[in-house]
């Protein structure tokens, strides 16, 4: 026997290790731990479940229930992924890249994203690359060159008004502020603020 469990707003190695931790404190044995998605060995009853939820949802995850659920935030935790990675040198083709990770026609996940979350895929990629190009900025370890760069922008130029149009403010306006003005992974939703 196998349940597998669909979790909303996994983002990063640490949420897995604490998923992966409250599985195994509730004497379950995960087989596979990944972001949005746990499988262990038990079949899980429904009063288990109702616990697990409320434990999840403590630590700041929650169970997805519908396959339309499950596919959203199976097309965010790829997009983190995208963006997350060390290096982006190689372009990658956002369209592609959801389809391919997906086995779903990229028009069908834009139209279902569009529909549930009221932004489209590509406002969530920019507003999550963004995010990342803000912790960049706060490391101050790299130039703004070396960022658009890592991040795939094709020059400063185009990142500088990305980030404006986003944010309001340039990177240089941004890099002087002694505040920090970042989201949490799981809180970006590429809406307007």
């Amino acid at each position: 026997m196998r349940h597998d469990l669909f979790i909303k707003n996994m983002v990063c190695s640490r949420c897995i290790m604490a998923v992966e931790e409250l599985l195994r404190s509730n004497r379950l044995h995960p087989v596979s731990v990944e972001l949005g998605h746990a499988s262990v060995e038990e079949d899980i009853s429904a009063l288990q479940l109702e616990q697990l939820r409320g434990q999840l949802r403590a630590i700041g995850f929650d169970l997805l229930g519908d396959h339309q659920e499950r596919t959203i935030e199976k097309i965010k935790s790829c997009i983190i992924q995208l963006v997350q990675r060390a290096n982006a040198a190689e372009p990658v083709n956002l369209s592609d890249y959801l389809a391919d990770q997906l086995h779903a026609s990229y028009s069908a996940l834009s139209k279902l994203f569009s529909r549930v979350t009221g932004t489209t895929i590509e406002h969530y990629y920019i507003a999550q690359r963004i995010e990342k190009v803000k912790e960049l900025l706060t490391y101050e370890e790299l130039s703004l060159t070396q960022i658009a760069l890592r991040m795939g922008y094709s020059s400063v130029a185009y990142l500088s008004s990305q980030f404006k149009q986003t944010t309001g403010m340039s990177p240089s306006q941004f890099k002087g502020l002694h505040e920090n003005l970042r989201k949490p992974l799981d809180e970006v939703d590429g809406r307007k603020s």
